[in-house]
């Protein structure tokens, strides 16, 4: 930014999440001005709701390196690098401290919900001087609205607020919308503070990923001392390869167990799974909910239900930056380059290659979308990436092209391919017709091995 009115100006991050707070520690160590806003009352507001659930990646997973440097400089020392926490341990242990320390304590402003952001004096059609005009972003705050100038944007806001609906259209299933107070998006605490919902009642799960999983256990786990507790599992698809990972094959043990455990629940019968199931409506009998729906045989209604969990991902808000000129992948809505790397019509094993600022930008200068934003509706998102991509931007940011350049990211294999598992129990090949991935020998882990060695893999991740 040419004017020097605006080089003054700080960096915004929006969203105060382990991203948000890690790209704001990056800005801090390059001594760049960083202002952070989180729309919560309190730091990590979206992982706090999900604070019951332990995740699959060890605290070496969850650490980024110059937000773990800051927090060393005053004392703090890491959990143990192979336990598995939760998502309120991470805030507790590491977010809580990190924003505490004297660097960010005073650049972050939590209640400051980001509304809209847009180039000072133009609007989105405008082309002309748009990279030399700093950013306005409009702010409500519990004392009303304002507008701030920043010189660039770091957008990490996430994905957790904008559920999907339950509808296979993309849109709201018909009676979505009455049933709200009986549906919950994401995953409930059912053995904590949601105990009393659910306990003696009947659950519809809705989903195929590992929130749709961390649900049906806690679910099968309350049944046991509930006897009254039941579940049944809905998906839209039929190949359940993804939420049944890799077992064995799988470099983060504590997903392949999670998978594990879940294929257990079907097959032994605990948990009945309706797959292949499109819905399209709720409706009412008797005081419960039947759910309406459509499946290659025909028309099909599970019920009745006394509550639904809606586990079927979340979507990017592109409202706040609908005067901006961003460059996104026209199905999955997240950054355009990053769209055919992530694809799930098409990569269902496998690494997503390293990447940086480049792929994070917009046609757009100035503004980045990281986190798990930058994947859009795509799922399957870690720490490691999200930290890797705020190193980058914020060295390209600071003028640094060769550091921000050198992207390294390795992250675990999954062990799954494209191997489909049926209601019976039945495991087809692997993507190059190898044994099914819960073996060693698995394709999965002979593409890594190839890749490795120099050689060229068996068609798993990224091409060699």
């Amino acid at each position: 930014m040419s004017d020097p009115r605006f080089e003054s100006l700080p960096i915004a991050v929006i969203g105060g999440g382990p991203v948000g707070l890690a790209a704001a520690a990056h800005l801090v160590a390059r001594n760049l001005p960083v202002k952070l806003y989180e729309a919560g009352a309190a730091i990590a507001s979206n992982m706090r709701d999900w604070g019951h659930v332990r995740v699959f990646t060890p605290w070496r997973y969850c650490v980024d390196g110059a937000s773990a440097a800051l927090l060393e400089r005053r004392g703090w020392t890491m959990p143990s690098a192979d336990v598995f926490p939760t998502g309120g341990e991470i805030v507790r242990d590491y977010l809580e401290p990190l924003a505490a320390t004297p660097e960010l304590a005073g650049v972050i402003e939590m209640g400051a919900r980001v509304t809209a952001v847009s180039r000072l004096g133009l609007d989105k059609v405008v082309s002309r001087g748009r990279a030399e005009r700093p950013f306005v972003l409009s702010i409500k705050t519990a004392n009303g609205t304002r507008r701030d100038l920043v010189r660039a944007v770091i957008d990490a806001s996430g994905t957790w607020a904008t559920p999907n609906p339950l509808g296979s259209s993309g849109l709201p299933a018909e009676g979505e919308r009455e049933f709200a107070e009986r549906i919950a998006y994401g995953i409930p605490d059912v053995l904590g503070r949601h105990r009393d919902v659910y306990a003696g009642r009947t659950t519809l799960v809705v989903g195929a990923g590992h929130s749709a999983a961390n649900v049906l256990l806690d679910l099968d786990r309350l049944a046991r001392s509930e006897p009254e507790t039941a579940a049944i599992w809905a998906t839209r698809g039929t190949n359940l390869a993804r939420i049944f990972s890799g077992g064995d094959a799988d470099q983060l043990p504590a997903r392949g167990e999670l998978g594990a455990e879940t294929r257990s629940l079907v097959e032994s019968g605990r948990t009945p799974l309706v797959a292949g199931f499109a819905i399209l409506a709720l409706r009412q009998e008797n005081g419960r909910i039947m759910v309406d729906g459509e499946t290659a045989e025909g028309p099909r209604t599970i019920g009745p239900v006394d509550r639904i969990v809606a586990a079927t991902g979340q979507r990017p808000d592109l409202s706040m930056t609908r005067e901006l000129r961003l460059d996104l992948d026209p199905w999955l809505e997240s950054t355009k380059a990053l769209g055919p790397l992530i694809d799930p019509n098409e990569h269902s094993c496998g690494s997503v290659p390293p990447h940086g600022h480049r792929e994070l930008a917009h046609l757009e200068p100035g503004i980045y979308t990281v986190g798990i934003k930058s994947y859009g509706r795509a799922p399957t998102f870690l720490l490691l990436t999200g930290y890797e991509q705020v190193r980058s931007v914020v060295a390209a940011l600071a003028g640094d092209l060769a550091a921000a350049d050198n992207v390294q990211l390795v992250l675990p294999e999954t062990g799954v391919c494209t191997t489909t598992f049926s209601v019976e129990g039945s495991s087809g090949a692997g993507c190059c017709g190898g044994p099914e991935p819960a073996r060693a020998d698995a394709c999965c882990v002979a593409d890594a091995v190839a890749k490795d060695q120099g050689k060229k893999g068996c068609g798993c991740g990224v091409a060699a």
